[in-house]
């Protein structure tokens, strides 16, 4: 007789933290992605339409569930235009909203529900060492953050566990900002960003994955925790590694104002090029997280290995 697998649901689920984190918990649970554009899939994994604002026929599948993890959210890498921020500020709090409305619906709640927030909330940090009990920071991005995260904070889920990730800068060939630094660094300008000194708390997708399994699954695990690796690098020793595995010599220096010429005209944020976090996990090394990719180096081997 087969087991009844447990469900999760995931809110935001196909972007490139989401699809990788279905795919991996689809070998072991009944997963369901929320997304505003649903498709049939053959993997495992069931999509169902949500807008991320209104209340509808998904939240009958919070009742019963085991977790419901929240990725929704615009991505960062836009134009910080007044009315992109006022985007990225709703799409991040509307959906905490309605998740928080949803279990006031339902009769048996998931027991956790695992929210994402992102090391921003530390705002331009420099080299000062951020962990879970250091304070926001006080740019755009972090103030985003604040209020992503009080209104999280805030939602009753009186029947519960609540735990927030802030996830930092996610290494994967599949997104993420990693395929675009490729490129440049394929065309012989990979060579660092202004002073090269803003620092980059990066994850390999494999451990931010395990991590939020981690947190689904680990029953003492509750609060705050950084989501991202315990070696953080500079912006110069970034692209240093990166130009070593993908076999590029030595490259100039892009400064300040090149970047942000450039971002403009793609429409991204330079500050995201120009600015850096040294976030660290604390708390998940004191729960006794074990990391698969400790170095950027091993991370990129990974990453770039022949098939």
């Amino acid at each position: 007789m087969n087991e009844i697998k447990k469900r999760i649901v995931i809110a935001g689920g196909s972007g490139f933290i989401g699809q990788a984190l279905a795919l991996d918990l689809a070998a072991k649970y009944d997963v369901v992605v929320l997304s505003r554009m649903p498709k049939a899939r053959n993997d495992g994994v069931r999509e169902v339409e949500w807008d991320g604002v209104h209340l509808g026929e998904w939240i009958a599948l919070l009742n019963g569930a085991e977790a419901v993890v929240n990725l929704t959210g615009k991505n960062i890498n836009c134009l910080h235009t007044p009315e992109n921020i006022r985007e990225l500020m709703a799409s991040r709090i509307d959906s905490v909203s309605a998740i928080d409305a949803a279990l006031e619906h339902i009769k048996e709640p998931p027991r956790v529900w695992v929210q994402a927030s992102a090391t921003g909330f530390y705002g331009n940090s420099g080299e000062v060492i951020r962990d879970e009990f250091s304070p926001g920071g006080d740019n755009i991005l972090a103030e985003i953050c604040k209020h992503w995260e009080k209104t999280f904070q805030e939602a009753k889920a009186e029947k519960t566990k609540k735990i927030l990730l802030r996830v930092g800068f996610v290494l994967g060939r599949d997104g993420g900002a990693l395929p675009v630094l490729e490129q440049f660094t394929r065309r012989y300008l990979g060579g660092r960003a202004g002073s090269g000194k803003q620092c980059i708390s990066w994850i390999h997708m494999f451990d931010l994955v395990k991590m939020f399994r981690y947190a689904i699954e680990d029953e003492k695990l509750s609060g705050i925790y950084n989501a991202v690796g315990y070696e953080p690098v500079t912006n110069k020793d970034f692209m240093r590694e990166l130009r070593h595995i993908l076999r590029r010599p030595w490259s100039p220096p892009v400064p300040g104002f090149i970047i942000r010429l450039v971002a403009r005209r793609m429409k991204s944020e330079p500050s995201l090029a120009l600015e850096g976090c040294h976030a660290i996990p604390i708390r998940f090394l004191e729960a006794g997280f074990e990391f698969r990719f400790s170095t950027l180096k091993d991370a990129l081997a990974d990453l770039y290995k022949k098939p």
